[in-house]
């Protein structure tokens, strides 16, 4: 199956640090790591990795940072025809990241490059959105209908939230949810799970997922709420954990699973990507998961 990831890609400039730092100090650090990343671009890199037929569509700047980038997508064997270059500086995110807690705190620059007007030359089966490429998505929605769309919304933009209203699958992060409902998960507390997913899935009347990070997720089967609980590894980056959830859903997808087993491999590839610092480094193999999701090739 031909899959089509669309919108954000950036160049990582990421910096282990030992607790977040405090305001006003000198740090020092053992190193920084830099890589490609992004919302779209990370499950782009992921799924030409596994093998999947993949193109990446989005914009880099004729610079450094944007040949490292195709440089990267090239060795993970994604199609990078439909990447516009532009004579404008890449899109670099500043990432802390603590060691401590493997939490991070990113730093980006809020104007994004847009895409010009495009023209794909096949028909893709799967389209995989982050909504930053709002007007070349719509039209990729327009002219395949036929496509299965999935939109990662992490930002309750009003572009994210018309097209909660025009794909197959919603997969939303905690935080979107909250943004949304305006109100709070509370841990381990089964009503106020129950209460923000029927707001939103009434709302939006999708396939609707959302991410809990170490709870795993929220969905539904048939008329029933459920939770599909993670797996724990000791993590020491978060970045990109939530994109390589989108690319193991997608991977799902383009190979037939079920709802619930896609779900399962989203959830398996998200964790597995904890264990190491930058999301290039971070994409775990198919053999890695296939040790714990045994349904799976």
């Amino acid at each position: 199956m031909k899959i089509v990831c669309i919108g954000q890609v950036s160049y990582d400039v990421i910096i282990p640090v030992d607790g977040f730092p405090i305001e006003n100090t000198k740090n020092h650090v053992d190193d920084i790591i830099g890589s490609g990343g992004g919302t779209a671009s990370n499950p782009a890199f992921l799924l030409g990795k596994w093998g999947c037929d993949v193109s990446f569509i989005g914009t880099i700047g004729n610079d450094i940072y944007g040949k490292k980038i195709l440089k990267e997508f090239l060795s993970a064997n994604v199609d990078t025809s439909f990447i516009e270059i532009l004579e404008k500086n890449t899109n670099v995110s500043y990432i802390l990241v603590n060691k401590e807690n493997g939490s991070r705190t990113v730093f980006r620059n809020k104007k994004q490059n847009k895409l010009s007007p495009l023209q794909l030359d096949f028909k893709p089966d799967i389209i995989l959105t982050d909504g930053k490429e709002y007007e070349q998505t719509m039209r990729l929605i327009k002219d395949y209908p036929d496509a299965i769309t999935v939109l990662d919304a992490g930002k309750a933009s009003d572009e994210i939230m018309d097209l909660c209203f025009k794909v197959d699958y919603v997969v939303t992060s905690k935080e979107f949810a909250e943004e949304v409902t305006g109100l709070k998960f509370i841990k381990n507390d089964h009503l106020s799970m129950a209460n923000i997913y029927n707001l939103l899935y009434n709302k939006f009347k999708k396939n609707l997922v959302i991410t809990l990070e170490e709870e795993g997720c929220l969905y539904k089967k048939g008329s029933s709420l459920k939770r599909m609980p993670t797996i724990k590894v000791h993590s020491v980056d978060s970045t990109g954990a939530g994109d390589f959830f989108h690319a193991g859903f997608v991977y799902g997808l383009a190979k037939g699973y079920s709802y619930e087993q896609c779900l399962k491999i989203a959830n398996v590839t998200a964790s597995l990507s904890l264990r190491n610092i930058g999301s290039r480094n971070s994409v775990p193999s198919k053999e890695e998961v296939k040790e714990i999701v045994h349904e799976f090739e």
